[in-house]
């Protein structure tokens, strides 16, 4: 079961798992052992994600996401499997997290009347600032 917090619980039989040849440095090992990890969870067809939360993760992921609508999460930080497996895990949690958080409603507010009249105050001096550098022919 991973557990984002405690409204937010997804069982382990949703994800599969596949593995593959990692890149980078590892010497003769990297050639031989399938250490890379590949999440796949079909967050479109999720009953355990409350309806607003798989909204904001399909809009926060949709890099991710494949046509089916599966999420796909990759890790190969470790040389063995099993830590790449916790690490793709981790992954998701923090992005589930992110995307159970409501955003806050903007509330509309206003300048203050002081506020305005600093701003006026504040271009008329620019104004005449530049005014004044202007060469005057009249004289």
């Amino acid at each position: 079961m991973l557990v984002v917090d405690s409204r937010l619980k997804i069982p382990l039989r949703e994800f599969q798992f596949t593995f593959a040849r990692s890149s980078g440095p590892g010497g003769q090992n990297v050639n031989k052992v399938n250490t890379k990890a590949l999440l796949r969870w079909p967050v479109a067809k999720s009953h355990s994600l409350p309806e607003a939360v798989r909204q904001r993760l399909l809009a926060k992921a949709h890099r991710r996401i494949t046509a089916e609508g599966d999420l796909l999460i990759a890790s190969q930080r470790f040389r063995d499997a099993g830590r790449n497996v916790a690490d793709c895990l981790e992954k998701l949690r923090a992005l589930l997290a992110e995307a159970a958080m409501a955003p806050k409603v903007r509330k509309p507010t206003r300048p203050t009347r002081a506020a305005a009249r600093r701003r006026l105050e504040q271009k008329r001096q620019q104004s005449q600032k530049k005014q004044r550098r202007q060469l005057r022919l009249d004289d």
